[in-house]
Order: structure tokens, then C-alpha cells, then sequence
């Protein structure tokens, strides 16, 4: 019973630390684009500048939640969102990301300003200046950044819809044996990964502790994969902060759960096979190795994720932004039916990368609770 409130204290614990992980992420800062990178007529050279501009917008993250932008009149259709600083100084600071104005302006806010560098906060003077060393990062001070940004509110709003559902279909049960609405949807799905995955990899006896965490890491996953495909233009699962929040959850869970067994296999691998002074050589080498494993495969989960989920959304952009590009029909007509292609490939992807990092997380929870004798 411990052990189960322990895994839902740290999974509830991480999820909100998350937060924090996305708005200080300095991975993904924006390239400046010069005319002087592309070849071709100004014009093309002004198209494809807009282009990379545009998956640039898709791929980071931002303050405030764009729709789309009209680059004619310069006016961005969307919402403002919450940006909320703490600065070491002045404390909390709480105000609109309207105040930026998509970075053009300095935001003033209990009489200290704040500006956009790279999609990065910070305090500035009331001209927005910003001075660099000689590396080219910025000397003013960075509070810390704990806005509700584009990221942070597609993942809320993803726990939300992963609530009402669960809840509705728990309700559901109560009335009857079988379950109506979503769950007709995610009752099979439940006992997909329940028969499939969860008891397979990590026993029958033991495996029902783990099943909240796998059930919210499957959905999560997959419902921000398929909100990446939509024109909202969000990129949740492609920014690494996320994958790295979603690995150290699963790492902290296998440590916690590891047993005598678990830990007796990372640093004494030979067991009785062999005299101690025989296996002291032997353990200079393995021993490492074996510790070095258990960083290695959250690692392998964080970035699997992130890579596929990237690399797909850069594909997919560069391939509509094809479709403006060509100047005739036939590049434009092939651009389009490649994107559409991709598109359907994205699909698959989406809920292939859920069930892979469900799948992996269940088989280190096995690694960490297995017996000897069932190992045997």
C-alpha cells in the first residue's frame, strides 16, 4: 500500500515539476535566418525565410497561443497566457504575455521591465536593452520562468479530457458491467496494455501498482502525439524538457521498486558463480558498465521520444512549406500528396512512440521486481 502511494505521490510530484523543466529548456532557441544563407530572387529567398520562421513558431514553445499570423498586416490571431516570473529581487511578478506583444515590446510590470530574447525572459531596463558577453549570452538577470506557456497549457488540458474520461468511464461500471461512452473506446485499450503489456513484463502478482502509471503515460503520450498533428501547432512530445520530465518518472519508479535482487544484479552480477578474489577483476569492468545501464535507459526513453516526435513535425512542415515553394502545378500537386503520406505515417508514429515508452517502462519495472527464482 506504501509503495503505491509513493508511486502516485512522485508521478503527481514530476508532472507539476515539468512545469518549471519547460519554460527554462534552452535546447530549443530561435536561429537567425540572413538573406544571405539562401540562394534564388529575393523572392524566393523572402518565401523561404517565412518558412523556416514558420517551423521555427511550430517547433518552440511560446507565451501566448497563436492560431496563425497574417504577415501582410502583421496581426497574430490567438490568446494571450499567463506569464508568472520569480525574480530573485522583486518576488513574484504576475502579468499578461499580451504585454510582449509576440516580442516586439518590453513588458512593464509593478514598474520593472521584462523583454523576449530567444523566447527566454528577461529583466531588462524600459528600452528592452540587452547586452551580450563574449560568448553572446545575455548579462541581465533571468528569473525564473514559471508561465503557463503553450506547452504547459496543452498538457493540462490533456489531464483534463484523461480525467473526464476516466472518471466517466469509472462511473460508468458502477452502473453496469458494461461501460458506455469513451470507455467503449478505451476499455480494449485498458486491457490491451493490462494482458499485454503490464503482465507479461512484469508478473501477475505484482503488476497492478503499476498499472495507474502505465495507463497515464500511455494516453498522455498519445494524446499529445496526435495534438502535434493538429493545425493548433503545438509540439509537446518534441521538446525534450517533456521527455526528459516523462523519463525521470519512469527511472525514479524503478529504483524505488527495485529489490535485493535488482540491486545484488547491478553490483555483484556473478552472484556464487565464482571465488570473491576471482570476480574482483571481472567487477572493475562490469560493475561500471552495470551502473552506467541504469542511467542508459531513461536516457534511451528520453530521447526516442523526442527524436521521432521531431523529426516527424520538421518532415511534415518542410513538406507543406513545398507546397508554396513550387511555382507549378506538378511540385506543388507532389508536395501535397507526400504531406498527406507523412501525415498518415505521423499517425501510426504517435501511438507506436506511447506504446514503446509504455512498453520499455513496464519492462524496467520488471527488471527492478522480479525474484530470483522467477528470473531463473
Amino acid at each position: 500500500m506504501q509503495s503505491k502511494l509513493a508511486i502516485k505521490f512522485l508521478t503527481v510530484i514530476l508532472f507539476f515539476f515539468s512545469f518549471g523543466l519547460i519554460a527554462q529548456d534552452h535546447s530549443n532557441e530561435h536561429q537567425e535566418v540572413s538573406h544571405e544563407q539562401h540562394e534564388g530572387t529575393p523572392e524566393q529567398v523572402s518565401l523561404k525565410t517565412k518558412i523556416k520562421e514558420s517551423i521555427n513558431h511550430h517547433l518552440l514553445d511560446s507565451h501566448d497561443f497563436t492560431f496563425f499570423s497574417d504577415s501582410e498586416t502583421g496581426k497574430h490571431y490567438g490568446f494571450p497566457l499567463p506569464v508568472i516570473l520569480w525574480d530573485q529581487e522583486d518576488g513574484i511578478q504576475l502579468f499578461s504575455s499580451s504585454k510582449f506583444h509576440h516580442g516586439d515590446a518590453v513588458a512593464e510590470n509593478n514598474g520593472k521591465y521584462y523583454t523576449l530574447y530567444h523566447n527566454k525572459v528577461y529583466k531588462t531596463d524600459a528600452e528592452g536593452t540587452i547586452t551580450l558577453d563574449d560568448h553572446h549570452h545575455p548579462t541581465q538577470a533571468k528569473p525564473l520562468d514559471f508561465s503557463i506557456t503553450k506547452s504547459v497549457l496543452m498538457i493540462l488540458i490533456t489531464g483534463i479530457l484523461m480525467l473526464l474520461a476516466f472518471v466517466g468511464m469509472a462511473k460508468s461500471f458502477k452502473k453496469g458491467p458494461i461501460v458506455t461512452g469513451a470507455g467503449r473506446f478505451l476499455e480494449p485499450i485498458i486491457l490491451y496494455i493490462r494482458d499485454d503489456i503490464a503482465i507479461p513484463n512484469i508478473g501477475e502478482k505484482k503488476h497492478r501498482k503499476y498499472m495507474p502509471y502505465l495507463l497515464t503515460i500511455f494516453f498522455f503520450v498519445w494524446f499529445l502525439n496526435l495534438f502535434g498533428l493538429t493545425p493548433l501547432g503545438v509540439n509537446v512530445t518534441g521538446n525534450i524538457a517533456i521527455t526528459f520530465a516523462l523519463a525521470i518518472m519512469t527511472f525514479i519508479i524503478t529504483q524505488v521498486s527495485g529489490n535485493k535482487n535488482y540491486w545484488m544484479h547491478i553490483f555483484d552480477p556473478l552472484g556464487n558463480s565464482m571465488p570473491w578474489y576471482g570476480k574482483i577483476p571481472l567487477y572493475i569492468i562490469l560493475i561500471p558498465i552495470e551502473i552506467l545501464g541504469v542511467f542508459v535507459k531513461p536516457f534511451a526513453l528520453m530521447i526516442r521520444l523526442y527524436a521521432n516526435i521531431m523529426a516527424g513535425h520538421i518532415v511534415l512542415m518542410s513538406l507543406i512549406g513545398l507546397i508554396f515553394v513550387f511555382q507549378n502545378w506538378i511540385g506543388s500537386s507532389a508536395s501535397f500528396v507526400l504531406s498527406f503520406a507523412i501525415s498518415m505515417i505521423e499517425l501510426l508514429v504517435a501511438l507506436l512512440q506511447a506504446y514503446i515508452f509504455t512498453m520499455l517502462s513496464a519492462l524496467y519495472f520488471g527488471f527492478a521486481v522480479v525474484e530470483h527464482e522467477e528470473a531463473h
